[in-house]
């Protein structure tokens, strides 16, 4: 449903369509139904976190939304948009960034190589121009605050929170308005996820629509806007960070709290 809002001089003005929303997908792997009937919605500026037991539905449902998987069927909008088929570079280009879990992070490669991975600059079309990537490179991962001795040095001898900035700085160099992230903190140190949260927080400050993946409830109360709770495949609930408390949210996860009446996504 679209809203309206009363602008000066009486005039009304339409609220701008959710930067990403799936309605009703449905995906099976063979007799495995990963996801039935999943509806999302996330805005501008806002931190939807996903959460769910292994099996829930979160990373299929993350591959979905980034064009790895094709949906059996549901829609898929993005600033109220379809978005025609499961095709990574598609989703890219239409505004999709994603942070996979597994980072994708070339370790015989140095940063700057890595932060441009599959997209160099390019001088007269057909050069890489190793001067600009380093620069830019530096430059996004001082914007993000993460903290490496050179984009110079190879990613193998990189931290995880290191490596995890590289990931980000990858995604956030392609200025796109929507970023997945799929378990950011995953085996991180305390000061490593604390650098995470803050690199979060100057996203959904510079008007991001984030979607994080991730189990650390601590975490995600301290970063997120709403969590959305993902049980066998299907949408348990959502709930505003503000109007929840963890006790809830594991009972949605377990499932000792019924699911909300039909699936419906409440915001």
């Amino acid at each position: 449903m679209t809203l309206t809002t009363q602008g000066t001089g009486g005039q009304v003005a339409e609220e701008a369509p959710p930067a990403l929303e799936i309605t009703n997908a449905w995906k099976s792997f063979g007799h495995v139904s990963a996801l039935r009937g999943v509806s999302l919605t996330v805005r501008g500026g806002e931190v939807l976190a996903l959460v769910g037991d292994n099996g829930a539905g979160k990373s299929t449902l993350v591959k979905v939304l980034s064009g790895v998987y094709p949906v059996d069927s549901g829609n898929i909008t993005i600033a109220g948009v379809p978005l025609e088929r499961a095709d990574p570079r598609l989703a890219r280009s239409r505004g999709i960034s994603t942070v996979f879990q597994d980072l994708a992070v070339v370790e015989t490669l140095d940063i700057a190589a890595n932060v441009f991975l599959g997209q160099p600059l390019r001088r007269f079309g057909i050069f890489a121009d190793r001067k600009q990537m380093i620069s830019q490179s530096a430059a996004i991962l001082r914007s993000l605050k993460v903290r490496v001795p050179s984009v110079r040095v190879a990613a193998g001898e990189l931290s995880g929170g290191q490596r995890q900035g590289v990931a980000i700085a990858r995604a956030v160099r392609q200025d796109n308005p929507i970023i997945l992230m799929d378990e950011p903190t995953a085996a991180l140190g305390v000061r490593e996820t604390a650098q995470v949260g803050e690199i979060i927080r100057s996203l959904r400050e510079h008007g991001k629509a984030v979607i994080l993946v991730c189990h650390d409830l601590e975490f995600i109360f301290a970063h997120a806007d709403r969590i959305q709770v993902l049980r066998l495949g299907q949408v348990q609930g959502v709930r505003d960070v503000s109007a929840t408390t963890r006790t809830e949210i594991v009972s949605l996860i377990t499932g000792a709290i019924a699911r909300d009446v039909d699936g419906e996504v409440s915001e």
